[in-house]
């Protein structure tokens, strides 16, 4: 078996330079890496499970045969917690994404809510496939799986264009699709070094920041647009948040967020913004349904544009990989991870699509909660899918989580979104954003990638499939920083050297490394 070929600019990679340690990621698979601290034991004072414990590239304060905080499992009742936190932050994302298809699509209640079962039923097992990573399936990293986003705007699509059956269809070909382009995708992850994975990672948390500020507000020129109650709910919840992460310790500070959230829907309830009706109607069981749009239908032309999205959602579960990694201190060889995590999605999805349901991917919002709680395990997440798998079979507990107000898990998700942000700075501060190359091509990447996210609808002039691929601020970014990162440090460096070479006598056209690029 042939050594994991490390990312440019890494040691170990010919043909590039070396930088000093300090300004390497700590989750490749290197020869000279830097040791991320565990997450103390669990036999310690609550004290030190919070988040200011050392962080990634302090010396090792426990015994060198100790597993990593990531894979060192909790007392039940902390997990269970900690997993429910998950949830409670995340559950309106597959609610939305289901109510918006019934709305979309015009379906029945009935339908609606087995869809709603299904969701999170395969939320649930995504999450324990990328969570336990069994045999060539997931990272083994704390990921969450959720419906929603590009994915479901496809399927709706596709569904309008072609009828429902046909969108089942593109989903279970774009599920196979995956796996037969992975092995290609595996060898361009060299060209995804820190300075691509940042600028990425940078751009979608802006583009999550926009959707929980769009849960808060509504979208503008739909009548409620900015209500004074819902802005007070979502400022309220972040105000609850922080209030309990300032004043609290140990595992309460450690659910500020959850904390935060219960208290931003104890005041919505007090101000009469909830509506408890819903919650108590129906039974007490329901069971998702095979194929609720009878036997799909397979047309290549149809699913294209979903099959062309799949290749931005790998790129996106790169950088996901990569700076959950980051955010847990773990090192990984992503030639050998990321395909990991690639294949959950694959096979998450192969299955949704028999339920119905849109391309499943891995969320990078929990990402967010893995970082101010300081809580690694991937246990946590693995408890998180087990209650998602309960949420879809137990009826009220569904309708229950539905009711909460949109404005506060919006409050509460904009916190979580902005670390993602402050992550992915993290990470374009050790990609040598000394130089005025790197710089230039993470400022035309941002430029370019946030554009649709700042002005949507930028781009609805462009042909149908050119445009969903343009609107995807993260694979426009991706795209160009892997472009230029290629042109800059690759192609124009080797360039460089032959002219040089070919006049050894006469005049120097130029240098791998020059004046203009420090």
């Amino acid at each position: 078996m042939s050594t994991p070929q490390h990312l440019p600019g890494l040691p170990g990679l010919p043909g590039t330079e070396r930088r000093s340690p300090a300004s390497e990621a700590p989750v490749r698979g290197t020869s000279e890496p830097e040791t991320p601290s565990p997450e103390t034991s669990e036999t310690l004072e609550p004290e030190a499970l919070e988040p200011e414990s050392p962080s990634p590239g302090t010396p090792e304060p426990s015994a060198p045969d100790a597993p990593h905080p990531v894979d060192q499992s909790r007392p039940l009742g902390r997990i269970l917690l900690f997993g429910v936190q998950h949830v409670l932050v995340m559950a309106a994302t597959p609610i939305s994404a289901i109510f918006l298809m019934s709305a979309t699509l015009r379906l029945d209640p009935g339908l609606t809510v087995n869809l709603l079962s299904a969701a999170f039923v395969l939320s649930g097992v995504g999450s324990l496939i990328q969570s336990l990573g069994p045999w060539k399936f997931g990272p083994r990293l704390p990921f969450v799986m959720l419906p929603g986003g590009a994915p479901l705007i496809l399927f709706l699509a596709i569904a309008e264009q072609h009828g429902l059956r046909t969108a089942t269809g593109a989903v279970i070909l774009t599920a196979a699709f995956y796996f037969l382009v992975l092995p290609v995708f595996s060898r361009l992850l060299a060209f995804f070094p820190a300075l691509v994975i940042g600028t990425m990672i940078v751009i979608v948390g802006v583009n999550l920041v926009k959707v929980g500020a769009v849960l808060v507000t509504g979208r503008p020129g739909t009548p409620g647009f900015a209500d004074p109650l819902n802005l007070g709910l979502g400022l309220a919840t972040i105000g609850f948040t922080v209030a309990f992460y300032l004043f609290f310790s140990g595992i309460l500070r450690q659910l500020a967020v959850m904390l935060g959230l219960l208290a931003g829907t104890c005041l919505a309830a007090a101000l009469g913004a909830v509506d408890l009706g819903s919650a108590t109607d129906g039974g007490l069981l329901t069971l998702p349904q095979l194929m609720p749009f009878g036997s799909p239908q397979f047309n290549l032309v149809a699913a294209l544009p979903l099959m062309l999205y799949s290749l931005a959602s790998m790129a996106e579960a790169t950088g996901q990989t990569v700076i959950n990694a980051e955010a847990v201190g773990k090192e990984i060889d992503t030639r050998a991870d990321v395909p990991k995590t690639v294949r959950g999605d694959a096979l998450t999805s192969l299955f949704g699509g028999f339920f119905g349901l849109p391309l499943m991917v891995t969320s990078g919002e929990n990402i967010g909660i893995v970082r101010v709680t300081g809580v690694r395990s991937r246990y946590v997440t693995a408890a998180a899918g087990v209650v998602l798998i309960a949420i879809g079979f137990l009826a009220p507990v569904t309708r229950a989580i539905s009711v909460i107000p949109s404005a506060v898990v919006g409050g509460t998700a904009m916190v979580v979104f902005a670390v993602i942000t402050v992550l992915g700075v993290q990470m374009l501060g050790r990609s040598d954003l000394g130089t005025h190359t790197s710089t230039f091509i993470c400022a035309v990447a941002l430029a370019l990638g946030l554009l649709p996210i700042l002005v949507p609808g930028v781009y609805g002039g462009f042909p149908p499939n050119l445009r969903i691929l343009l609107e995807s601020g993260v694979a426009v970014g991706a795209f160009v920083a892997a472009v230029l990162n290629v042109l800059f440090h690759h192609v124009r460096p080797n360039l460089a050297a032959r002219l040089t070479s070919a006049r050894p006598t006469g005049a120097r056209l130029g240098s791998p490394r020059t004046e203009s690029d420090r």
